[in-house]
């Protein structure tokens, strides 16, 4: 298929189009983790199914869907929390982008760019006042041409 940029339609990811989501993030977990046993793949496939659905549902997430002619090439989902306030504001909306992904062959081609705009728009239109993510290497020039930068506080994490 010969990617056209002035066909591409993104649109908002709706319950219906779970299964699809659910599909691209197995991609997306395949390429950057490897494969796994097909009876891990299956457990997680059915929680990732229960995860999109309940959390669409419950608008805790949005996802956007990048297409030319019916063909899903890209897209990208923001997970939604609210956090405690402090003396400047009394509670923050925040969102941590996750599945940015296009088909292999669309990439490099500003499809992730087009989807990434959408959902810092609808962000910006929620209400959200941060944004973070986890990056590759590769997807790292485009997060930072839009402004992302290292956190102001330190980050630190514990595995348990």
């Amino acid at each position: 298929m010969q990617v056209d940029l002035s066909r591409i339609k993104i649109r908002e990811i709706g319950s219906e189009d779970v299964e699809l989501m659910t599909t691209y993030r197995m991609d997306y977990l395949a390429e950057m983790q490897g494969e796994r046993n097909e009876e891990f793949q299956q457990k997680l496939k059915y929680e990732l199914y229960q995860y999109f659905s309940d959390a669409i549902a419950e608008d805790r997430l949005f996802a956007f869907l990048a297409e030319q002619d019916e063909v899903a090439l890209s897209f990208g989902a923001m997970v939604l929390k609210k956090i405690p306030g402090d003396f400047n504001q009394t509670s923050y909306l925040e969102g941590d982008i996750l599945n940015m992904y296009t088909v292999p062959f669309a990439r490099r081609k500003g499809i992730s760019g087009m989807i990434l705009q959408e959902l810092l728009n609808e962000a910006h239109n929620r209400g959200i006042s941060k944004v973070s993510l986890h990056t590759s290497k590769e997807g790292e020039k485009l997060y930072r041409k839009l402004g992302f930068t290292e956190p102001i506080y330190p980050v630190l994490e514990l595995h348990l």
